[in-house]
């Protein structure tokens, strides 16, 4: 369990002043001039010690992907590109950064752009953050006018913050389909190579980062990142803000170190599951996109990327989707194959075609009008799909299909047996067949 003293999003609640003055006065901007006169090397090298990994679903080594980026200058401007584009279904921890502790990550925009010898940061922020945009555009200003940031500021390093107010699309959360729609141009993924380190937004040198892993940086080089590599275990270091939604006596946003258990985690930040733990049927542990865990699988697994690989699935956001034994778990996950076949862009073959296909077999099986034989055709295509798409989207439409099917195909194929037997019981030919 995380102690008070190691929390670094000490006003995720709002209770405090999120202004520049109430920032300062939790510990923002202290330090940042040493920061920046140690180099570039220093602040990459405390974030590799620190462990820390990509928390915006992917996992990645912020540290490494920093080291992408080109050492020695071709004339190209470096950018610094935020995701804060937070379109996962169950997703609900950037925002909270957005408008309650904006100044983390305008300072960790600062000390990120510096590891990568970058000037301009963009933050690309979802369409529908209206609260949270306006909080982050005063929080920029404020720091602008403080000379923190901006054309010969106090710290020493020039760096530009915009601002980009995005159109909406989940696709957009795709950090090539992000680049185009920031460039104007119609939220599409890119085919990679070249990757954006090598050739990104207007063509030029980029990292892209979440929100909470430029959010953190600030903290880290403060505490140092052996105190971040402190917490945790080895491979999933630091604390994680992570978000419950669902069947839970008190859904709830916080922040927690890495590898508390499950059931850990329930008890002491969301009062419980709902009718007790005999009443729970499956988790989805990291935002819509991964594979749900069968209740008696999740109760005691560990909240970390490792942990939840272990029993079939993925911390990915830490949007944790709680389910219990009210729930009717194929038409939970028929819903969120209609909303990645709203989603696709329609780009690649396997994914505008897939993901509609899925949709409408999920949907006779919430009904039961299938055959059962169609359950093995859906898995297989959810083969094809997963991995032949340019981005990760095809594999978020396949990942949970995969999930019902390996935990919960029993429930299907009783749906199945129920709708035969209620058909022809009435006297009605189904119109397909059980087998």
């Amino acid at each position: 369990m995380l102690a008070d003293k190691d929390r670094i999003f000490t006003n995720l609640y709002g209770q405090g002043d999120w202004t520049l003055a109430g920032a300062r006065a939790r510990g923002a901007w202290s330090g940042t001039k040493e920061f920046i006169e140690s180099g570039r090397d220093w602040i990459t090298n405390e974030v590799k010690a620190s462990g820390l990994r990509g928390r915006g679903g992917a996992g990645f080594p912020t540290a490494l992907k920093w080291t992408f980026m080109p050492k020695v200058s071709d004339g190209r401007p470096h950018y610094l590109l935020v995701n804060a584009d937070e379109s996962e279904p169950g997703t609900c921890k950037d925002r909270e950064i957005l408008r309650h502790d904006p100044h983390h990550l305008v300072e960790g925009c600062l000390l990120a752009a510096r590891a990568m010898d970058a000037h301009t940061a963009f933050i690309y922020v979802r369409g529908e953050f209206i609260r949270e945009r306006q909080r982050l555009e005063y929080a920029v200003q404020e720091a602008y006018d403080a000379k923190l940031i901006g054309k010969n500021n106090i710290h020493g390093w020039d760096l530009d913050i915009i601002v980009h107010h995005g159109a909406g699309a989940y696709i957009c959360g795709e950090e090539t389909a992000l680049m185009e729609s920031l460039e104007g141009k119609k939220g599409q993924p890119r085919l990679k190579p070249p990757f954006p380190a090598g050739m990104g937004v207007y063509g030029n040198p980029t990292t892209v980062n979440n929100v909470e892993s430029i959010a953190v940086v600030p903290e880290i080089l403060r505490r140092s990142g052996a105190w971040f590599a402190s917490i945790g275990r080895a491979n999933n270091t630091g604390t994680k803000l992570m978000c419950v939604s669902g069947h839970v006596n008190t859904p709830a946003t916080f922040e927690e170190a890495m590898g508390v258990t499950f059931e850990e985690m329930i008890e002491k930040h969301c009062g419980g599951i709902r009718g007790g733990w005999d009443n729970l049927l499956a988790v989805i542990p990291g935002g819509a996109s991964v594979p749900c865990v069968p209740g008696e699988k999740i109760r005691h697994a560990i909240m970390d990327f490792d942990g939840l690989r272990e029993v079939g699935s993925s911390l990915g956001t830490a949007a944790v989707i709680v389910m219990d034994k009210q729930t009717d778990i194929i038409k939970a996950i028929w819903r969120l194959s209609a909303f990645y076949k709203h989603e696709s862009c329609g780009q690649c073959t396997p994914c505008r075609e897939g993901t509609g296909w899925m949709m409408r077999v999920m949907e006779r099986m919430v009904e039961g009008r299938a055959q059962k034989r169609e359950i093995d055709m859906l898995f297989e295509v959810t083969k094809q799909v997963e991995g032949h798409t340019i981005c990760a989207l095809g594999d978020a439409a396949a990942w949970p299909i995969q999930g019902l099917i390996r935990n919960f195909r029993h429930v299907i194929e009783e749906r199945i047996d129920a709708y035969t037997y209620n058909s022809t019981s009435e006297g009605a030919v189904p119109s397909i067949a059980a087998e």
